[in-house]
């Protein structure tokens, strides 16, 4: 699926494709309400509304990435609300029936505020976005509504899963997939020994899909 990419736009690749594929395994009802978190280049937001949702909202902080969505969803005949702020702002707003996220997960030695970077690193523990995102998801989703999660096993699955249930929503994992570290990893291998985070000479990462869903 070819997308319109800004300089600066996370490009969609392995995590994007997975949850992808995991959206079309996981049955979601046609004809509701479907938010992309961190949106990127809206490839996600697209997948939603080829799934069945009615109305799709995108959500990212960089604004490059918003109208990276707008085109891509009308160059398909599809109309993506692209909202340029943070998740967190949506609390409160009519919840949704679907929300999928491929939020940053890298872990870094701090967390950007502008930047390409912005997209992918998220401080020592790869979870400063996640525990936030976790944190509001049952906020955020609709009664019987579903969550889509992508990260990292480095950023601690259990955690991710361990916080959706604590925030009263039923969490597994639905998918993986083990790829070879793409060259930010690879640069930072080093650091990511020295924090313990992976093994010595360790050149593969395992990617996860988390689902939530709303009982």
């Amino acid at each position: 699926m070819w997308m319109w990419r800004p300089p600066g736009v996370y490009r969609p690749q392995d995590d994007t494709w997975l949850m992808v594929e995991a959206l079309a395994d996981a049955g979601v009802p046609p004809g509701g309400r479907a938010l992309d978190v961190c949106t990127g280049t809206g490839a996600l937001a697209v997948a939603a509304a080829r799934a069945g949702a009615r109305e799709v909202t995108a959500v990212d902080r960089c604004r490059r990435a918003v109208l990276a969505a707008r085109v891509n969803g009308a160059v398909r005949g599809i109309r993506v609300e692209a909202r340029h702020g943070d998740f967190g702002d949506l609390v409160g707003e009519d919840p949704y029936d679907l929300i999928t996220a491929n939020p940053p997960y890298v872990p870094s030695t701090g967390v950007p505020d502008s930047g390409p970077e912005r997209a992918w690193d998220a401080g020592r523990r790869g979870r400063a976005v996640l525990d936030r995102l976790c944190a509001v998801m049952p906020l955020l989703l609709a009664d019987k509504g579903v969550g889509l999660i992508v990260h990292s096993t480095l950023c601690d699955s259990d955690t991710t899963l361990h916080q959706l249930r604590g925030g009263g929503l039923k969490a597994s994992v639905v998918a993986r997939r083990t790829i070879p570290f793409g060259p930010v990893m690879r640069g930072r291998a080093r650091w990511l020994e020295e924090q313990g985070l992976i093994a010595p000479g360790q050149t593969e990462e395992e990617l996860v899909v988390v689902r939530a869903d709303a009982a």
